[in-house]
């Protein structure tokens, strides 16, 4: 399966939130544990990762929801997936363990809605965060240079995710929710870095950043195209924004995006902008008329949903968009030498 042939087809859709759907499930610290951790000396709750090893169930069940709901593209349940946020936990020695997990769950799903329907094949994401340590900023304010974490550190932590990854059985790597381009450039190493130790041929790379407010900034105080324009060497199969803004404040970033970027073009916004009590009201139809709308102006090839979205979201963003053109890649002129 080549997912480039499907992105000169059609818009291709990417699923939602996985917090969303695994707080359906009201988990309890017992359901985190399962059997395997019951007697773990520290509480493990809200660690989603962790339930690959202790409820795997629950999480195919959550990929086959998104699947039966058009989602073509899903992402492992592997966004906390390294040693450096698995250390909250005690838990940096699972981490391989939890990745191919995470991919093994997510590749059985979709390979059988694939088997259902060839036609319309699915592909499996690797899911790949942003880390809660960043190397472009400091956590102490009375000294700017200091940093909890350092490049050969991060690089390290991805390297073992991306292992376990590609063992689990990924289609491609999703480098997500990118607040900070110096994180994201170390994911970008160690896949590089993976693919040039082991010899293996290599999977595509899709990157997707974060505005975090209307400055149409990332956290680390890159503009959009000053980040497109620094990670662009990684060739990537497509660059997008994802989170922390609702698809109406997202629209600008996404137009500029469309017009700079010579890869395909991915959007997936959050279920509007989380309420006083920190959740999403965004219902299903508005956000798929959203997103339909960014389709018929001809600006994404990928759409999908982040915080907030559920199946329901996707299968109206999947029915909007299902008889549009995708956007079509610009023409790029190579200088005569």
């Amino acid at each position: 399966m080549d997912i480039r042939k499907e992105l000169e087809k059609r818009i291709l859709v990417i699923d939602g939130a996985m917090g969303t759907m695994i707080q359906r499930h009201k988990p309890t610290e017992e359901t985190y544990r399962g059997e395997r951790f019951k007697d773990w000396p520290m509480d493990v709750k809200n660690n989603s990762d962790i339930l690959n090893l202790t409820q795997p169930q629950i999480i195919e069940g959550i990929h086959k929801q998104y699947l039966e709901a058009g989602a073509d593209i899903i992402e492992t349940n592997t966004f906390a997936g390294t040693v450096i946020a698995q250390e909250d936990f005690k838990l940096e020695e699972y981490v391989y363990e939890i990745n191919v997990e995470g991919a093994k769950i997510a590749r059985r799903a979709a390979d059988e809605f694939t088997a259902k329907d060839p036609s319309k094949p699915r592909f499996v994401a690797g899911a790949i965060g942003p880390l809660n340590r960043t190397l472009s900023l400091s956590p102490d304010v009375n000294n700017p240079g200091y940093r909890a974490v350092t490049w050969d550190q991060v690089v390290k932590a991805y390297y073992e995710q991306v292992q376990g990854l590609a063992d689990g059985g990924v289609d491609l790597f999703l480098i997500e929710t990118i607040f900070d381009t110096l994180n994201a450039k170390a994911a970008i190493f160690a896949i590089k870095k993976y693919y040039l130790d082991t010899g293996k041929p290599e999977l595509p790379i899709m990157i997707s950043g974060t505005i975090t407010d209307a400055s149409g900034r990332t956290l680390s105080g890159q503009t959009l195209e000053a980040f497109y324009i620094s990670v662009m060497h990684a060739k990537p199969l497509s660059i997008g924004l994802n989170c922390a803004l609702g698809a109406k404040e997202m629209r600008p970033h996404i137009e500029e995006l469309s017009q700079i970027a010579n890869c395909y073009v991915s959007a997936y916004p959050n279920a509007g902008l989380p309420n006083a009590m920190g959740e999403y009201d965004e219902e299903p139809s508005q956000t798929g008329h959203f997103l339909e709308d960014w389709a018929k102006e001809g600006w994404v090839n990928i759409v999908g949903g982040c915080c907030g979205t559920t199946p329901d979201h996707i299968k109206h963003i999947a029915d909007y968009v299902s008889t549009i053109e995708p956007r079509k890649l610009p023409v790029v002129e190579t200088a005569l030498v």
